[in-house]
């Protein structure tokens, strides 16, 4: 098995991180990654003393990936989560005709 697959922190599957959207609902994707429930969950974010930052829209509390992943220390490789190397800038790709 690959370590995506079996590694987890809190209920939160690696893989289940990396297929989130960019921004989602603090619960229960916050609290299922901290391992903390939803009365704990949104007491914390009320406080602002949730580790990820949390943005207020609407009557929704929403967070975004890219900080729930830097705080579970998961790395996207190539921003898409799909593990192969950054494509290259267009500018390093041409070449130079003679």
């Amino acid at each position: 098995m690959t370590q995506q697959t079996v590694a987890r922190r809190g209920s939160l599957a690696v893989s289940e991180a990396l297929e989130l959207p960019v921004m989602f609902d603090v619960w229960p994707t916050v609290g299922d990654a901290l391992g903390i429930g939803r009365t704990a969950t949104y007491a914390l974010a009320r406080e602002d003393a949730l580790p990820i930052p949390c943005v207020r829209v609407g009557r929704q509390l929403r967070a975004r990936r890219s900080d729930l992943l830097n705080f579970l220390g998961i790395h996207e490789e190539n921003g898409d989560g799909a593990g192969g190397p950054a494509p290259t800038p267009l500018a390093e790709r041409t070449t130079a005709t003679t």
